[in-house]
């Protein structure tokens, strides 16, 4: 897949690769890996459709220059700008995790409205479940914005969410996640710039809960599928079966034996799954 660049008004950049023909179908990632973490399972999916795969801001190949101001809002505006030039007015949309959330900010805000909506493993309006952890990512992220001390931050990241975590990310303990682990932090070590535009993120990244959301849920008329891994501990199965009674048109299915990293413990399911649903 050969690498392309869609560039927004402000001047930011998101890498982009695809493969296939079809109906358009944009898979967003999860916060810390990269398009990547979609490649066990393009394939099938390419026989089917145009498969779009963003890094997201901050993450691969994409954006990451300390100017931009990195909000929730931001994030919306640059996905709704780039689903409308490279996907049309109304693409298929898969998003996980982080993805998931700028995907639901978008279309909350009505900036974007894909013809159907698959959300795999998000908080959605909850707070994390562990509160404390994203307290320490987000006072560790912090600390980029101080001279020096940026630089120190993306040496350390590597150290500290390097391919070893792949084991933890993955419940069937995949050894490829290791290479995605590696391959999502193999240019962040002396990237002072990517270290300070983390720490802006950190600080305005909404980590709270978000009460308005239950309520914009039931004013989106647009299928959504709620599509869970059974073992990732990070997004309890009870929270996407609360969800689903809260959207007009939704339905939900599982992944057993999967953990966060669907697409590499399940791939076979996950695929099969995601074409059911989108078609």
């Amino acid at each position: 897949m050969r690498l392309r660049l869609h560039h927004h008004r402000d001047g930011a950049r998101i890498a982009y690769r695809e493969r296939g023909t079809g109906r358009p179908l944009v898979l967003l990632h999860s916060l810390g890996l990269s398009h990547r973490e979609w490649e066990p399972i393009v394939a099938p999916l390419a026989d089917r459709f145009r498969v779009i795969l963003p890094d997201l801001p901050l993450h691969g190949d994409s954006e990451d220059r300390p100017r931009h101001p990195y909000t929730g809002d931001w994030f919306a505006e640059l996905l709704t700008g780039f689903c409308a030039e490279v996907a049309g007015s109304a693409p298929l949309l898969a998003a996980h995790d982080f993805g998931a959330e700028i995907a639901l900010t978008a279309i909350i805000e009505h900036r974007l409205a894909p013809a159907k909506l698959v959300l795999m493993d998000t908080r959605m309006h909850h707070a994390p479940v562990s509160g404390l952890r994203c307290r320490l990512w987000r006072s560790g992220a912090a600390v980029g914005v101080v001279p020096g001390l940026d630089l120190a931050i993306s040496h350390a990241v590597p150290v500290l969410f390097g391919p070893r975590r792949g084991d933890r990310l993955s419940a069937a303990q995949n050894p490829a996640s290791r290479d995605l682990l590696r391959h999502a932090v193999s240019d962040v070590a002396g990237n002072a710039n990517r270290a300070r535009a983390w720490a802006k993120f950190a600080r305005h990244w909404q980590l709270g809960e978000r009460p308005d959301w239950p309520g914009a849920y039931a004013q989106l008329t647009l299928p959504v599928l709620l599509l869970w891994a059974e073992e990732n501990p990070d997004a309890p199965l009870a929270w996407a079966a609360d969800a689903l009674e809260l959207f007009a048109d939704a339905q939900l299915r599982t992944v057993p034996g999967a953990g966060f990293l669907a697409a590499y413990d399940e791939p076979v399911v996950l695929a099969r799954e995601l074409i059911a649903f989108l078609g």
